[in-house]
């Protein structure tokens, strides 16, 4: 009985829990050029991937991705917010700190960028012969 309690789920919290979810990435999108650009990529991604036969596993891996390049983004920002808040003044080690989230979000991006230069590749080259 003990056991079926510490897994009872209430659906009010995990709903609320949501809505502070949804209200981030509102903010973020409204807020942040790099994400929306980010969100700009996956949308020409994605119309690609409609466009071409593309497999199901090539799918899964457009759509990790995207996922790992987004969540760079919102935890860079999130990360960058944070580190303004508490050194408001300009602090080296503050730059440093976001310099890496920033390089973070880079490394993402480059690895889907090659990714995804691999996925669609012999479809372009399909195209031109």
């Amino acid at each position: 009985m003990k056991l079926m309690a510490a897994f009872r789920i209430s659906i009010r919290k995990s709903l609320r829990s949501f809505t502070y979810a949804f209200n981030g990435l509102r903010e973020v999108t409204r807020n942040e050029n790099n994400f929306r650009f980010h969100l700009l990529a996956a949308a020409l991604t994605l119309s690609l991937a409609f466009h071409f036969p593309i497999t199901t596993t090539e799918w899964l891996f457009i759509i990790l991705f995207i996922g790992l390049v987004t969540m760079a983004e919102v935890f860079n920002t999130a990360l960058e917010k944070l580190v303004d808040w508490q050194s408001p003044e300009r602090n080296p080690r503050a730059g440093q700190i976001k310099d890496m989230a920033a390089g973070a979000v880079m490394l993402a991006s480059v690895t889907a960028l090659a990714g995804g230069m691999i996925i669609f590749y012999k479809y372009f080259v399909a195209l031109i012969l």
